[in-house]
């Protein structure tokens, strides 16, 4: 026989994904946004498909992986049974799994480099898809962490605009020992003067602050899926 205090205690995935979309409408709210125009990417890093079909089934179509092999794995049979989702790569992305990226997602967060940019551009011309993308900003300038350094962020956006990419906003992922919002707010000036509107900000500590900061896209993990 079930305990009920077991029951009671379960993380319940569906209800953390209706709290967070309440906060989030409600911030974007106070900052006098549309809250419409705030996309959440549920992030389905390492659970598996049968932690994402509780969320899949509340109506949720918008999710997020961080490794192209990972998604590989679990996603095509999901989209058999919900083709009208989407799939976004918000992880970093070698070269030589470009090819499978361009296949499996419908956008990528994490273009940061050249070559990267390049390898998307011929993928695409390849398979006559085009994909919505995020040029990923090291807002922090950390050694150790991917992303364009921000004074390097035009020239880079002209080189993919060269290849023919069609770049819809920035991304980043703040300092973890730094105020946030400082880092949203920063992010959106850099898309401001280079009139890009995508903002891909924000993650389970901090959507809040990033809906208020103007992101487009937020990506939550464990607030919704619970710890990993």
């Amino acid at each position: 026989m079930t305990d009920p205090k077991t029951e009671t205690s379960a993380h319940n995935p569906a209800a953390a994904l209706s709290d967070i979309q309440t906060r989030i409408a409600a911030a974007a709210r106070e900052a006098g946004r549309d809250p419409d125009s705030v996309h959440l990417i549920a992030v389905t890093k390492t659970f598996a498909a049968n932690d994402i079909l509780p969320v899949l089934a509340a109506g949720h179509r918008l999710f997020g992986e961080n490794r192209v092999q990972e998604a590989k794995a679990k996603w095509p049979a999901l989209r058999l049974r919900y083709p009208d989702l989407a799939l976004h790569l918000i992880g970093p992305l070698q070269s030589n799994k470009t090819r499978e990226a361009v296949e499996l997602f419908d956008a990528i967060h994490t273009v940061d480099r050249p070559k990267i940019a390049k390898a998307i551009a011929e993928e695409q011309a390849r398979l006559g898809k085009r994909l919505a993308l995020f040029i990923q900003v090291n807002t922090g300038e950390e050694p150790q962490k991917a992303g364009i350094a921000p004074k390097d962020t035009a020239a880079f956006l002209a080189h993919c605009r060269d290849l023919g990419l069609d770049i819809a906003g920035l991304m980043c992922i703040p300092p973890v020992e730094e105020e946030p919002a400082v880092h949203f707010a920063f992010l959106a000036k850099l898309a401001r003067d280079l009139g890009l509107s995508g903002l891909s900000m924000g993650m389970s500590g901090d959507f809040e602050a990033a809906a208020q900061f103007g992101a487009t896209h937020i990506r939550v993990g464990s607030a919704i899926f619970g710890h990993r």
